[in-house]
């Protein structure tokens, strides 16, 4: 059956252009990741019946992996798989790969044409919730694609959204609701939801109802869907319905969906998902090195009162504010090109790079910064790129303003500044960020969610390192000190 499904799938995609399936958020899953997937479940092959769950189900390959895997391991009961699609245009090919089970007589299907989201009560409080946990396995390639905050599945699962969310993990927490307890999902899907303010709800319901028992990762994000223009960084994850926590979970890590270099790697629970129900994808000893070398600190920015904010000026929106010149009236405007080993360095001869206005609001007040870039490439070695900014330097200003393409953190001291600067300069706090975010964007939301020293121990990396190069090895050294 999965390969009749497998050869019918690839016609299809043949068939259809590209930019139409983007539209909808269509990213069929090839055949060695459906069956990849397939295989993470622990299938309890004691029970007669086993009830199956592709939402989202496209041509049905993912659904018919499993059906293939349970014959493989034995399974002698009977099979029922559940796909809900509403694209008109896979629909007759998703009909066409499901009547192949016919064949069998241990396997049936129900194919629903409707709102996998908007067609049942995510609400726990649902009189009829006993229909809703109706199934043993949950499998998935959600749709991936931003929908606005007041879109009709938004509004219907208002426990996990905020602000404008995106289908895949909409499609992730009503799997869950419709899961079993004690029972396994396994999904494909970006990685953004691990950490960040958009995805903080959802993970809040995941992680009490489910744990996490297995990730796996890809090297290159351009080759998990062959042939497809996917931005994100893809993962599988599966999950267990349950809160009895195992003691690790298993990474594994290939470069591509071919799986033919796949590692294996068993990570501490509590490494990989954080108390602030962060989730830290590691792939070796040393990411787990590093994540127990800083998450034994206690201290985050907001609880020491610092905290890292984005630059407030929109240089193309505010142009009747911007000189190329200082003048009367005038103050620095820093952008992430000021940034200079370490320092930052203005005025450049930059356009723009001052800015003359009565507007509070575009102001800040003139104070020691430490000024973040907010992009970088994915080619740069680094993430978190840095630069000290002093008053003392520029006291002749009373006002100051940052362009929104650097984030700043506001300093009540040059020695706090200096501190900060080893924290996010040294190589550790760099990999932690990585495996934190996947992105090239700094996220001030996640630094001021990431621990860090005492507000006296900072104080000190800071004294020392005012006597010593702004270098990266130096502030290894410095921080290497405070780490157990």
């Amino acid at each position: 059956m999965l390969n009749e499904v497998i050869e019918n799938t690839e016609r299809f995609i043949a068939s259809v252009p590209k930019a139409k399936r983007k539209k909808y958020g269509q990213f069929f899953t090839n055949s060695t990741t459906a069956k990849f997937m397939a295989s993470l479940f622990c299938f309890d092959l004691s029970k007669s019946k086993i009830e199956i769950l592709d939402a989202g189900a496209g041509t049905g390959i993912l659904a018919a992996a499993v059906v293939q895997k349970l014959e493989e391991d034995g399974f002698l009961g009977k099979i029922h798989i559940t796909c809900y699609e509403t694209d008109e245009l896979v629909l007759p090919l998703l009909k066409e790969n499901m009547s192949l089970s016919k064949r069998f007589d241990n396997i049936s299907y129900t194919i629903k044409n409707e709102n996998y989201i908007t067609s049942q009560s995510f609400s726990n409080k649902n009189i009829f919730e006993e229909e809703c946990f109706h199934y043993d396995y949950v499998i998935g390639n959600p749709p991936y694609m931003k929908i606005p905050k007041d879109a009709v599945e938004a509004l219907a699962m208002p426990e996990v959204c905020y602000g404008a969310p995106n289908l895949y993990f909409l499609f992730w927490a009503m799997g869950i609701h419709n899961l079993k307890e004690g029972q396994e999902l396994v999904y494909i899907i970006p990685r953004s939801w691990t950490s960040g303010a958009y995805f903080k709800k959802f993970r809040e319901y995941l992680f009490e109802k489910c744990v996490i028992t297995d990730i796996h990762l890809f090297e290159s994000r351009d080759k998990v869907f062959e042939g497809e223009s996917v931005l994100q960084e893809t993962i599988i994850i599966k999950v267990r319905k349950t809160i009895q926590k195992p003691k690790t979970i298993n990474i594994t890590a290939s470069s591509t969906s071919d799986f033919k270099d796949i590692r294996h790697f068993g990570a501490p629970y509590n490494t990989v998902v954080a108390k602030n129900n962060y989730v830290y994808l590691v792939t070796n000893k040393d990411d787990a090195y590093v994540l127990s070398s800083i998450n034994h600190f206690q201290k985050t920015l907001p609880e020491i009162n610092l905290k890292m904010q984005t630059g407030i000026i929109v240089d193309f929106r505010t142009r009747e504010v911007l000189r190329n010149e200082l003048e009367d009236g005038a103050y620095p405007l820093l952008y992430s090109q000021h940034i200079k080993n370490g320092k930052v360095v203005w005025p450049l001869g930059k356009e723009g790079e001052v800015i003359k206005t009565d507007k509070k609001s575009y102001l800040q007040e003139n104070g020691d910064f430490l000024i973040v870039k907010r992009f970088t490439s994915k080619e740069e070695t680094r993430r978190l790129q840095c630069g000290i900014f002093l008053k003392k330097k520029y006291d002749r200003f009373k006002y100051i303003s940052t362009q929104n393409k650097v984030n700043f953190i506001k300093c009540d001291s040059p020695c706090v500044t200096y501190g900060l600067y080893v924290l996010l300069n040294s190589t550790l706090y760099d990999c932690y960020y990585r495996i934190l975010n996947g992105s090239t964007q700094v996220n001030s939301t996640e630094i001021n969610q990431m621990p860090i020293p005492e507000r006296n121990i900072i104080e000190e990396m800071g004294r020392e390192l005012m006597h010593h190069e702004l270098s990266v090895a130096n502030c290894n050294k410095i921080l290497s000190k405070w780490i157990n």
